[in-house]
């Protein structure tokens, strides 16, 4: 059984969502419960999902799905508080929101931005990744990042990449690269006549350098999602 407050959230974030089509922020769901601060919609949001009716979903901005209502909502004597104009006003000279494709990507595993790891095959769950992000009709799939070798180029340790399938590089891509079909790293490439430079990012790593035949490009780095 729900307390009150509880129903009011689960009541106004399927209202905002009925209108724009995203859950409303933790601050709008602060104002319109009216209480003090952020830390008790976590606990009611919590609560909420350790009961089944909403789900928070993995690297999604306002990440929040609603599983089920629950049978007081459906009562037409059930009128929970709601925020007077469920839909905030737009900033002045604001561009009008539209709809974002997205498309769901496996994540197969980990990448070394450092020194290579054992190459990655297995997929580790899915990520929901923006159709802007993907690059031509290619397969994509997406790694984690472990390590700081290339944090010169705005990747970090923890990031996920998008990885753009496909076996060319052009000199100064980011490439997922498997060596000696056993370590895959995640750097720049370089061709120098019959060898391969995979250069790092970080002033703190040396450049590895490979015969041709040693190093084979498996996918280009087109995005990067971080999650804060």
């Amino acid at each position: 059984m729900l307390t009150r407050k509880q129903l009011e959230l689960l009541d106004f974030i399927k209202t905002r969502m009925d209108v724009d089509g995203v859950p409303p922020s933790f601050d709008e769901m602060k104002e319109a419960l009216d209480l003090r601060s952020k830390s008790g919609i976590h606990r009611l949001i919590t609560a909420l999902e350790e009961r089944g009716f909403i789900r928070r979903l993995a690297h999604r901005a306002r990440a929040l799905e609603i599983v089920k209502l629950p049978e007081a909502m459906e009562k037409a004597g059930f009128k929970p508080r709601v925020i007077e104009g469920s839909k905030p006003e737009q900033p002045r000279a604001a561009l009008p929101v539209e709809a974002i494709h997205a498309m769901e990507l496996p994540v197969m595993g980990r990448i070394a931005a450092g020194v290579p790891i054992e190459a990655i095959a297995e997929i580790s769950h899915h990520i929901a990744v923006p159709g802007s992000m993907l690059s031509g009709k290619g397969h994509h799939y997406a790694l984690e990042v472990k390590g700081d070798s290339m944090i010169e180029a705005g990747i970090n340790d923890g990031d996920i990449v998008v990885i753009r399938e496909q076996s060319t590089a052009e000199n100064g891509d980011i490439v997922v690269a498997l060596v000696e079909e056993a370590e895959a790293t995640l750097k720049r490439f370089r061709r120098r006549g019959g060898m391969i430079a995979l250069e790092a990012a970080n002033p703190a790593y040396e450049t590895r350098v490979f015969p041709d035949h040693a190093v084979r490009v498996q996918g280009r780095l087109v995005g990067l999602i971080r999650s804060y």
